[in-house]
């Protein structure tokens, strides 16, 4: 049976609390994802996945329930604490890449290792397996200004793999690409997927994409249904 990369347990979440204007975002949310899974996640704007996705990849806290990344319990850790967890277990993709301008597509990849104690020379070696991986390595040393919307998001794809995370939210990963270059796109983060095993969540529109996942959430009135 594979291992349990995220649970969630009873997660709720309401903005402006206790005030007249409160907004009740998540009610009791339960949720788990298996490694090596890619689960969907579905649900009509305004509905709360990205707070679901920030509360499980810890940039948020709920008001209730309980986050386990890896079986660890994450609810009531300090800001370091978790800082430190997200850094080493947690991988986000976005709707826009967010590439840092000023860097090459290698750089991007390398700095975040830097930043989690990785040396210089594997830094570099662990951000051309993964540019290789997604097809982009001959752009390596183009800055992102210089690469096509498929080709940046591929690039943050790896980025968000940079430090080997065993979880991976993504945030509309292809929601601001063609269809065409939606689908070759979705297609490198599926491989991507596949080949790490790791755990992936990744909230969708498109509901041709979702079906090609392991399983489809629905997030709707702050509760999750499957397909």
């Amino acid at each position: 049976m594979s291992e349990t990369m995220l649970r969630l347990r009873g997660v709720e979440k309401t903005y402006n609390k206790g005030q007249v204007n409160a907004v009740e975002v998540l009610r009791g949310v339960d949720l788990h994802l298996a490694a090596g899974e890619m689960v969907a996640l579905v649900a009509p704007s305004g509905a709360g996945k990205s707070t679901l996705l920030h509360i499980a990849g810890l940039l948020d806290t709920p008001d209730a329930g309980t986050v386990e990344i890896a079986g660890a319990q994450m609810s009531g850790l300090g800001d370091r604490r978790r800082t430190i967890a997200r850094r080493r277990e947690v991988g986000f993709i976005y709707q826009f890449h967010h590439l840092l301008p000023e860097f090459t597509a290698c750089e991007n990849i390398v700095l975040p290792q830097l930043a989690n104690g990785v040396g210089r020379a594997a830094a570099l070696a662990r951000a051309m397996d993964l540019l290789g991986r997604v097809g982009v390595a001959e752009r390596a040393e183009h800055r992102p200004s210089a690469l096509s919307g498929g080709e940046q998001q591929r690039v943050a794809f790896c980025r968000a793999l940079a430090n080997a995370p065993r979880l991976l939210l993504a945030d509309e990963p292809t929601g601001n690409l063609d269809p065409e270059t939606s689908e070759r796109v979705f297609g490198a983060l599926v491989d991507l997927v596949r080949q790490t095993g790791l755990a992936a969540l990744i909230a969708t529109h498109n509901l041709e994409l979702a079906a090609r996942m392991d399983r489809v959430l629905h997030l709707d009135q702050g509760g999750i249904a499957a397909a």
